[in-house]
């Protein structure tokens, strides 16, 4: 099997260990994402775009995502982001978890991690 490591240039991936994405055995496996912005609702739409971009690295795109993780220290910041959510995934929404959870920086209020399938 072939094993396919997509780099995002992210802080953390050097420092933790990992890479933005792997792409093995069918599937796409995007590592937990989080974004830059002053509210919960611009760190979603760049933690999405960092997200869009591994997906496109990879030859998938959010319509191949079958599976997200949305994780947020208050799940009450969770309500504003559906909407970007929605418009983001549309026609082809994906089962999904959300977490209340620490992360690894208080200045992050969500990160989404996501595995999207490879077209046969």
């Amino acid at each position: 099997m072939t094993i396919k490591r997509i780099s995002s240039g992210g802080e953390f991936e050097a420092k933790v260990g990992y890479c933005r994405a792997v792409v093995a055995g069918g599937w796409v496996h995007v590592a937990g994402t989080v974004g830059q912005g002053a509210t919960v609702v611009d760190q979603c739409r760049s933690a999405l775009s960092i997200i869009e971009n591994a997906l496109a690295e990879a030859g998938v795109s959010f319509s191949d995502v079958v599976r997200v993780t949305y994780m947020l220290p208050d799940r009450a910041e969770f309500d504003p982001c559906w909407p970007v959510l929605a418009e983001t995934f549309g026609a082809n929404p994906p089962a999904a978890t959300m977490i209340e959870c620490g992360l690894i920086d208080p200045k992050y209020r969500i990160e989404i991690e996501v595995t999207a399938i490879l077209p046969e």
